[in-house]
């Protein structure tokens, strides 16, 4: 097992809501690839301006980030006030490739992600142009240049995403967060950003139907998500966990994890249907 993949129980089988029916999925397919060319297109616009790193504003940066998970049918709403400025280490729970969007809609700032990302269509380029910190999960000797890098991001007054757990889980259940990340934390003297996200159905029960888990391929999640109808995102930003709150690493990812936990809503008990 990797240090930066733990793994999580949930799969495509056990945890994650099915296509729709044959019936419903034919009426559904010119709808679905409408919104696949959408996203299509916004990411391939995003990977040729991506060069221009820095000097593209803040605020286009989220307009697009948005834009992405509305071209794919999904909803979007933020509770919370804004994240703070300057560096800033955001940590969410991770269940989908939305989130990366989503997180970035939050606050613009560089991904920590797996170095597979890179060889993904359209994403994999714009992820490396973009300015992601790719990391080798199986090389444990990494980790340290990995913790170093990040506090030299939030030194330097910028803000780093990282989804803390490792792993997707479905939605219906939440992983511990690694607490490897948050020593950069400690050594830059800056805050953390704890952000909860959830989808729901149409309804507003939870649904695990964007959920990207275990040996899920890509384009299967992304058809799931761009038939579905009514998905909703809702991303909470959490109060922010200021620098010198926690002595050490494992009391802060413990913090930031329960606060992130915490929100959770009853029904979200367990990833195992």
């Amino acid at each position: 097992m990797s240090v930066w993949l733990p793994g999580a129980p949930c799969t495509p089988r056990a945890c994650v809501e099915a296509a729709a029916p044959d019936g419903a999925l034919l009426a559904a397919v010119p709808r679905a690839a409408a919104r696949l060319t959408g996203v299509a297109l916004l990411v391939l616009a995003g990977t040729l301006l991506s060069p221009l790193g820095t000097r593209i504003p803040a605020g286009a940066v989220r307009a697009w980030s948005r834009a992405v998970v509305r071209a794919a049918g999904v909803r979007i709403r933020t509770r919370g006030a804004a994240a703070p400025a300057g560096g800033l280490l955001l940590v969410a729970n991770h269940i989908s490739w939305l989130d990366v969007p989503l997180l970035a809609a939050v606050r613009p700032a560089r991904m920590l992600a797996k170095a597979e990302i890179r060889r993904w269509p359209l994403a994999g380029a714009l992820a490396a142009r973009g300015g992601v910190l790719f990391i080798e999960r199986d090389r444990l000797r990494a980790l340290p240049g990995t913790v170093g890098r990040i506090a030299g991001e939030l030194r330097a007054g910028r803000a780093v995403a990282v989804f803390p757990e490792g792993s997707t889980w479905c939605g219906r259940d939440q992983g511990r967060f690694r607490r490897a990340v948050f020593q950069a934390a400690l050594d830059a003297g800056a805050p953390v950003q704890p952000v909860r996200i959830r989808y729901r159905a149409p309804g507003g029960a939870a649904s695990t139907r964007p959920a990207f888990v275990g040996d899920d391929p890509l384009l299967a999640s992304l058809w799931r998500v761009a038939t579905a109808r009514g998905l909703m995102a809702e991303v909470e930003v959490l109060p922010v966990i200021e620098p010198g709150a926690h002595p050490d690493r494992r009391r802060l990812a413990a913090e930031a994890g329960a606060r992130v936990r915490g929100a959770r809503t009853g029904e979200e008990t367990s990833c195992r249907r």
